[in-house]
């Protein structure tokens, strides 16, 4: 068995649902309007999954796509990693509802809930796997519908969150790929941003749906001072332990949150603007999904190339934050 291998991500998948919902629309909701909600969050649209549209489907889509671009099959997966707070159901995890879905019949299954940091979390989980030498084909899905937990009476929280999913499969290689992992949590801010009901401390009863317990509650302003902080520190901790500098970075894929605290992160790393990938505008905050979504619309615009420095980087409800460093090589080893 082969011992501290190096992985990297070999294909890449997105599914965004069809349905648009702009600030526009919002208004007609909440109070507030599209110049508010543009100059606070940077945000012109969300997309919204369909009624009948689920979490695993539109995982489904985009592993699938991730699957194609790899050119792997679905047996040939050894495990599936979804990052998610939206899950199907509280049980069973989502993964294997997307594993049947797939039909990949040799892969272990399970779901990694650590907010929106899920999905880079997601990869430095998978990493370790690959590099120990126990898995070679590893699938990482990071997909919310924040839809269906957003109290669209709130106007804190319904301008900001959208829907969707973002995959990547991960391999061994020879050369590049992912050179370091910085994950860190802080459960002195866990009421900052979280759902109240539907766990065992508040189990679902006829009062906590009356109260709206069972939707997003966030402090916004403590989450938006946790995030400038610790978004541009995370992404400084991970370039340092890979022996990297600042001016090393070729292209930053932060979490699509809002673009006053992806302008901080920008500015603390030094990077101009074309450096920094931003899609916040079309999509919201699509959690989990947002990091992963990015890449694989960066990958197809032509924004990454073999040799590049990739800063992948989130924070998120817990509170958390991840980030990680790859040098883009999609060759397995």
């Amino acid at each position: 068995m082969k011992i501290l291998r190096r992985a990297t991500i070999t294909g890449n998948g997105k599914y965004l649902p069809p349905e648009v919902m702009t600030n526009k629309d919002i208004e007609k909701i909440v109070d507030t309007s599209d110049e508010w909600i543009r100059s606070r969050t940077g945000i012109e649209k969300r997309r919204i999954a369909a009624d009948d549209m689920t979490t695993s489907q539109m995982g489904y889509l985009a592993a699938k796509e991730a699957l194609e671009d790899a050119d792997l099959a679905p047996e040939d997966l050894d495990l599936i990693i979804v990052a998610t707070v939206t899950p199907d159901m509280i049980f069973p995890a989502t993964s294997c509802i997307i594993q049947e879905k797939l039909g990949a019949k040799n892969a272990a299954a399970f779901d990694l809930e650590a907010g929106c940091s899920g999905f880079v979390y997601g990869v430095s989980v998978a990493g370790q796997f690959i590099s120990s030498g126990m898995y070679d084909n590893v699938l990482v899905i990071g997909v919310e519908t924040l839809s269906r937990i957003t109290d669209w009476e709130d106007r804190d929280t319904a301008v900001l969150f959208g829907d969707g999913a973002g995959a990547a499969v991960m391999q061994s290689t020879e050369k590049g790929g992912f050179l370091a992992y910085d994950l860190g949590a802080d459960g002195a801010g866990q009421d900052a941003l979280h759902v109240p009901a539907g766990g065992t401390i508040k189990p679902a009863s006829e009062e906590t749906v009356k109260d709206k317990l069972h939707f997003i509650r966030m402090e916004g302003n403590t989450v938006y001072k946790f995030a400038v902080k610790r978004m541009g520190k995370a992404s400084l901790e991970v370039i340092k332990k890979a022996g990297l500098k600042r001016e090393d970075i070729d292209l930053l894929i932060p979490h699509q949150a809002n673009t006053r605290i992806i302008d901080a992160a920008a500015r603390r790393l030094k990077l101009s603007s074309d450096k920094v990938y931003v899609n916040l505008p079309e999509y919201g905050n699509t959690s989990s999904a947002s990091v992963p979504i990015a890449l694989a619309e960066a990958k197809e615009k032509g924004l990454i190339k073999k040799g590049d420095i990739v800063v992948l980087v989130a924070f998120g409800a817990g509170l958390t934050w991840a980030s990680a460093v790859i040098e883009w090589n999609e060759e397995r080893g």
